[in-house]
């Protein structure tokens, strides 16, 4: 089955891509494209679906670079490859060769770019991130690369709609409390 691949015009020619589960080789509750490595899915599952995406993506599996989420406001600086997955909810990087994958289901995943500077960046924006600054975080971390505000571009993938993600007021109220504007 070939791997349903979304992109968007504004970050362009930056290879990027948001993936649906369309194409994957997982069963049962991760029934598609389950590309992580911390989930209780069959290990050899998972390398075969990060080998498919890495494939589309034009890398190596290696340097299909993820990281642990944990819902936080840590973005960090990813200057290769490597076998451990920091914990992180934002990455950048300015290094050819690599792809920067974030991994959501309810969260929204957010993907940067400043094309002259050649630095990318990609985020887990859940609630709670993006509450205490992850987007800013990223953008910070790709200011320390060389990209500059004026020529970054940004992308939100798809997530959860409003119709399937019910909060009570005092959700909205931490939002409110944070900052008046957040309307």
């Amino acid at each position: 089955m070939t791997l349903e691949i979304l992109t968007s015009d504004a970050l362009s020619p930056v290879r990027h891509g948001f993936f649906t589960r369309r194409g994957g080789a997982s069963s049962g509750v991760f029934t598609g494209l389950n590309c992580g490595t911390g989930s209780s899915d069959q290990a050899n599952v998972v390398a075969i679906n990060r080998d498919r995406v890495a494939q589309a993506m034009g890398v190596a599996a290696t340097d299909l670079v993820t990281m642990a989420q944990v819902h936080s406001a840590r973005a960090v600086t990813v200057t290769g490859p490597s076998p451990e997955r920091v914990e992180a909810d934002g990455m950048v990087t300015a290094q050819p060769g690599l792809a920067l994958a974030v991994l959501t289901a309810d969260c929204m995943p957010v993907l940067f770019a400043d094309r002259e500077a050649g630095v990318v960046g990609a985020a887990h924006a859940g609630w709670r991130g993006a509450l205490d600054g992850i987007l800013e975080a990223t953008l910070d971390g790709m200011t320390a690369l060389g990209a500059e505000g004026r020529r970054m571009v940004a992308v939100i993938g798809p997530s959860i709609s409003q119709r399937a993600y019910e909060v009570g007021p005092e959700f909205m109220d931490r939002f409110m409390d944070d900052d008046p504007d957040n309307t």
